[in-house]
């Protein structure tokens, strides 16, 4: 499975601060989906402001438990970077340093 967060952007005021992204520089709400290695959809979960990262939105709507419990892998981006369970992430840092074995 892959797990991902997407921003979907709306039209908001600039008094939205929750709504704002940042990493964007638009308004939205984020969205986590789960797909299967071919790319099709498997579930979206509900909205989150676009100011929430997305480590924070999958613990919020407990997806992170939910693929443990169900023993099944997936594989994120680096924003996920901590998550845990059953959730593969890719190395953190430059490939040079990596040891020889």
């Amino acid at each position: 499975m892959i797990l991902d967060g997407t921003l979907l952007p709306i039209d908001r005021i600039a008094a939205d601060r929750p709504y704002y992204s940042g990493k964007h520089r638009k308004h939205g709400m984020n969205v986590q989906v789960i797909a299967d290695p071919f790319g099709r959809l498997l579930w979206a979960s509900p909205a989150l402001p676009g100011g929430v990262h997305d480590i924070r939105a999958v613990r919020t709507h407990g997806i992170i438990d939910a693929l443990a419990n169900a023993d099944i892998r997936c594989w994120a981006d680096k924003g996920y970077q901590g998550a845990g369970g059953t959730v593969r992430v890719p190395y953190r840092g430059r490939t040079e340093k990596l040891s020889i074995g």
